[in-house]
């Protein structure tokens, strides 16, 4: 894990950037989501130096996001699966896409398309209220301090 930067704060947020907040995190979540799940496959498809994603992939395995796996033993070598917790990510992958897509997209359009396995139709990360399950916009939604939190002394 990363030095507590965000002592102090009481939230959720700086809690999980300290293991997903790091430049190359989510782009090796992104990797793994799509199949990669060895050390020289990330290294090969991310361009990134072998000291860091060795420390960003040890950041994701501290932070359960994934989990080290052997598959050879003389020399032992892992792979790297997703977690269930790993697998919440697929949300917030979706939406960090689909905002690139929106505002960053070249003249050739996105790079990727998210689909429904099921039916073949377009994968959407949406927001929607739990009591009326109407669809939200980003204006519709506000935040308060929980009422029941007890903050760490």
């Amino acid at each position: 894990m990363y030095n507590r930067i965000y002592a102090g704060q009481t939230c959720s947020i700086a809690r999980s950037l300290e293991v997903v907040g790091e430049r190359w995190s989510l782009l090796i979540v992104r990797e793994a989501l799509v199949g990669a799940t060895r050390f020289d496959v990330f290294l090969r498809n991310l361009g990134i130096a072998r000291n860091v994603l060795a420390d960003r992939l040890g950041t994701l395995v501290d932070g359960g996001v994934l989990q080290r796996v052997p598959y050879q033993e003389r020399p032992l070598r892992h792979e790297y699966h997703l977690t269930d917790r790993g697998r919440e990510l697929v949300p917030v992958i979706l939406a960090l896409m689909q905002w690139g897509d929106r505002h960053f997209a070249g003249p050739a359009g996105a790079p990727r398309i998210a689909e429904h396995d099921g039916c073949g139709g377009a994968a959407q990360a949406v927001m929607h209220c739990v009591e009326c399950e109407r669809p939200l916009t980003p204006a519709e939604v506000t935040t308060r301090p929980n009422p029941d939190h007890v903050p760490p002394r």
